[in-house]
């Protein structure tokens, strides 16, 4: 006799952003509308890159990670910082030996670029025969989750997930999965990445897909659903949750910020880059049905949004198909607008997003979002700065390259 699905509680929070390793401030700029975009610039003799761009100047690796860890890929050691943060947060300990009932669920679309690219730049530009001893192992996908749990003494499964954009999104849904079948009790879940090197940068410029500078200048060059837009942000960063069975939580007299209700994932199957609307229907359909919930118990979407001209009407879509009648009153916000995109550590920073926001019942808006797109209308577009609002539950939305999709649904935490 199978036992009934267990409840997955939210107890810890953690996000390293370019305004600090700082939940609460991370989210009341959202909410005052404020844009982290700058216009990025290098040079270092050889190689050079001017782009608006979410960079994290003020991280301190040394400071935040400790120098023994300062060898890290720089998404690594935004990992870690993070998971520090949603760790203490929750207040659990660090056992002396390896929990086998706790685990690891992390991701990230580009880790250890930094790393090889450092390794090519000394052989190709100084000549060297060698690349740093360390560099495989640093640059490697599962570096990061790897480090968490040996910190953290993290016993159970240890699982990197490599999605693009979808990555952090599912690796908390593979969590809550975890969890909810009682094949852990809790799990350190989330994503970071660090996409500024030139050979990652230029290969987007190849695909047209990022923003100019433009007129309004970088702070306003990503802008969702408008009819001006003109492609998405790289942004760098990370964010952590620590997901608990529920019981579990409540009996160590945890404080729950959130319920982990939901998870949807498909895949288009159809396109490499061009997205579908009856997958993203179906992976938020499977969200909702997960939660034991009807759209009409959704009162804000954090959306996908990235200010692709294809992809921000095709996410409106599957939303005005799934949401019905419901979908004119449902608020809506790209936040990435503001934050960029992180690319695999934008499903946590966005889920940290919607906790907050459950947390404040506050909605944070689309920014510069002033002319809206004839095939984005529908919905109701939360614009220039958050609005107050009661909120029962959220969604977000992950789609990425490849026709993966993540949703998650995140409720109050009420009831027993």
């Amino acid at each position: 006799m199978s036992k009934a699905p267990r409840r997955v509680a939210i107890t810890g929070l953690g996000v390293v952003s370019p305004w600090g390793s700082d939940v609460d401030g991370f989210f009341d700029r959202l909410l005052a509308g404020q844009s982290a975009i700058r216009h990025y610039t290098t040079d270092d003799g050889h190689l050079s890159m001017s782009m608006p761009a979410v960079h994290c100047p003020e991280f301190d690796a040394a400071r935040e990670v400790g120098r023994a860890s300062a060898a890290m890929d720089r998404s690594a050691q935004m990992s870690f910082a993070a998971s520090s943060q949603a760790w203490r947060q929750s207040g659990l300990p660090i056992s002396e030996q390896p929990d086998r009932g706790a685990a690891v669920y992390w991701g990230t679309a580009l880790a250890g670029t930094l790393t090889y690219e450092q390794g090519y730049r000394e052989m190709l530009l100084k000549g060297r025969e060698r690349v740093p001893p360390l560099s495989l192992i640093l640059g490697m996908n599962n570096a990061a989750a790897s480090h968490l749990a040996i910190h953290f003494r993290l016993g159970g499964p240890c699982l990197t997930y490599t999605i693009a954009c979808a990555s952090a999104a599912a690796a908390i849904g593979e969590a809550w999965q975890a969890i909810r079948d009682g094949r852990c009790r809790m799990a350190l879940t989330g994503g970071a990445d660090s996409p500024m090197s030139l050979a990652v940068v230029r290969a987007w410029e190849a695909l047209r897909v990022l923003a100019p500078l433009g007129e309004r200048g970088a702070e306003a060059a990503c802008r969702p659903f408008s009819s001006d837009r003109a492609g998405l942000v790289l942004a760098e960063g990370a964010a952590a949750l620590v997901l608990e069975d529920w019981e579990h939580a409540r009996a160590r007299g945890a404080e729950i910020l959130a319920e982990l209700a939901g998870y949807g994932s498909t895949c288009d199957a159809s396109h490499l880059v061009k997205p579908s609307a009856d997958g993203q229907y179906d992976a938020m359909n499977q969200a909702l049905a997960n939660a034991a919930l009807a759209p009409a118990d959704i009162d804000y979407l954090n959306a996908h949004g990235t200010a692709t001209r294809e992809g921000d009407p095709i996410e409106i879509e599957a939303v005005r198909r799934l949401y019905g009648a419901h979908a004119a009153g449902l608020a809506v916000s790209a936040t990435k607008s503001m934050h960029g995109h992180l690319m695999g550590a934008t499903g946590a920073t966005e889920a940290v997003v919607c906790v907050q926001a459950l947390r404040r019942n506050a909605i944070p808006p689309t920014a510069h979002l002033e002319r809206l797109e004839p095939a984005c209308e529908g919905v109701e577009h939360i614009r220039g700065h958050g609005v107050e609002r009661t909120i029962r539950a959220c969604m977000s939305n992950s789609f990425a390259f490849g026709g993966s999709n993540s949703v998650l649904v995140i409720r109050q935490p009420s009831g027993d």
